[in-house]
């Protein structure tokens, strides 16, 4: 542990999560069917469910229940944020890490792992390979080491940014990283962030303790709970949380998830800005039995409860999942997905298609590019968006939820992703996806009420099919 920062909590940190009470929840007989259709009924007037209501639709074991779930699921999603998909990419920075989780491809005993971090000038390769495919939005994620620190981290976020290449911008750099004091979160957040990611990983106290060494700092589980409040305290407005679902009870980590939700919009006003579900996958010299222990049937349920329990909050479906799978998903509440990822340090440089395992932290399902995603999108009638207005215009944190919440967002949404997915099609699409892009555009517009607002993105889509002006959002 040396060289890490000093251990900080916040005024009044509390260990939120009961397991006892959690697990208590769980149990007994299946839900009434009238309790379950009370708890979507609410759901679908957009208001957050308590945890023991997030139970009754865990508990309900009935297909046909799990049906109406599905299908609330899916109004909601359509209610809240339309039918688009807001799309990202992950760039692994540097893989060192000074802790020991038993299912972490960087686990620092892992000897088969080859360790690397970019220099600034392959950052900046990194950055060019993803703007040419047309990517407009990265996750920059790093090991915890002490080399990682804040102000490393906010020097990689200012060279993103700084490095552009014709049309070629990231406006847009999220953060997955160690929990920081809050000195550090406000270095980071002054280099122009947006959300501040940290997955617990598990909610279930001995299941965390027995995958996380007590020796390092990721052992600590209240220091790792508490993360997010200290990075709110420290005016990160916007963050996110996650669960790794395969090291206990799915059905926990949902009811663990929806905890740290209520418990920041409780305390702090403003619950997290997206929850992650990712499943456990293989890792280069790593053996876990908790693969496979999720069936696909179960994490549908996982989506769709989320999505029903927490309906202002974005959901990130990661290219863990394989192409099929993730398709068959989408329409159950997800509003986020990577796409084109490459997850080895350097990866986006990689003349080979084949994953390289032993710089990599886990083994990806979805390797498609890019384009292939989206023209995959728009043929099921979605909208993918490149959007990143909200957090420019300040949208963010209390503000997302006054406008998230009542489902206002869309009319933001809508516009944003039109003239995102103009400048994809015009920019970077191949011949067949720019048919299919102009053919969705040509909907949604038709879909919009007449006014100033829609002749206003009439206009700007023209500017940006016939001239260089690009970024512009409403």
């Amino acid at each position: 542990m040396a060289g890490l920062p000093k251990i900080e909590m916040s005024r009044d940190a509390v260990d939120f999560i009961d397991d006892a009470y959690l697990a208590g929840l769980l149990t007994g007989p299946p839900p009434e069917r009238q309790a379950v259709q009370d708890t979507i009924t609410k759901s679908l007037a957009k208001q957050p469910l308590t945890l023991e209501e997030t139970a009754v639709l865990l508990r309900a074991g009935e297909p046909e229940l799990g049906e109406s779930i599905f299908e609330a699921a899916r109004t909601l999603k359509k209610t809240v944020y339309g039918n688009r998909i807001v799309l990202f990419a992950p760039l692994y920075v540097g893989n060192y890490c000074v802790n020991d989780c038993a299912y972490c491809g960087f686990q620092r005993t892992n000897a088969k792992a080859v360790r690397c971090t970019l220099t600034k000038e392959e950052l900046r390769e990194q950055v060019l390979k993803l703007e040419a495919k047309g990517q407009k939005r990265l996750i920059l994620v790093f090991g915890e080491h002490p080399m990682y620190d804040a102000e490393f981290i906010a020097e990689q976020v200012r060279t993103v940014y700084q490095t552009k290449s014709g049309h070629g911008e990231i406006r847009r750099v999220n953060i997955n990283a160690a929990p920081m004091d809050q000195e550090g979160y406000r270095v980071i957040k002054a280099s122009g962030i947006g959300t501040y990611q940290i997955f617990q990983e598990t909610y279930h106290h001995e299941t965390y303790a027995r995958v996380h060494s007590t020796s390092t700092r990721k052992g600590d589980y209240r220091y790792r709970l508490d993360g997010l409040s200290r990075a709110l305290e420290a005016g990160c407005d916007d963050v996110g949380i996650g669960a790794l679902f395969g090291l206990y009870d799915w059905r926990f980590e949902v009811l663990g998830l929806v905890a740290h939700a209520i418990y920041l919009r409780d305390r702090y006003g403003v619950g997290p800005h997206t929850i992650s579900f990712p499943r456990l996958r293989p890792a280069c010299g790593v053996e876990f039995p908790g693969l496979g222990s999720v069936s696909d049937s179960d994490f549908k349920r996982v989506i769709a409860i989320l999505r029903l329990a927490v309906p202002y909050t974005g959901l990130i479906l990661t290219a863990r999942e394989n192409g099929e799978l993730r398709r068959e998903l989408m329409g159950l509440g997800v509003s986020q997905i990577d796409a084109g990822s490459r997850i080895e340090i350097g990866g986006y440089t990689e003349t080979q298609e084949t994953q390289v395992a032993d710089r990599e932290q886990f083994e990806l399902g979805d390797t498609r590019p890019l384009d292939a995603v989206m023209g995959e999108l728009l043929e099921d009638g979605y909208l993918p968006s490149f959007c990143t207005a909200c957090y420019r215009l300040g949208r963010t944190g209390e503000h997302f939820m006054e406008f998230a919440i009542p489902g206002f967002i869309k009319r933001y949404c809508t516009p944003n992703a039109l003239t995102t997915l103009t400048e994809y099609l015009v920019d970077y699409a191949s011949p067949e996806t720019r048919r299919a892009g102009e053919q969705q555009i040509d909907q949604e517009l038709a879909q919009l009420p007449e006014g100033p607002q829609k002749e206003e993105l009439k206009k700007r889509i023209q500017r940006i099919r016939e001239t260089d002006d690009r970024d512009l959002y409403f």
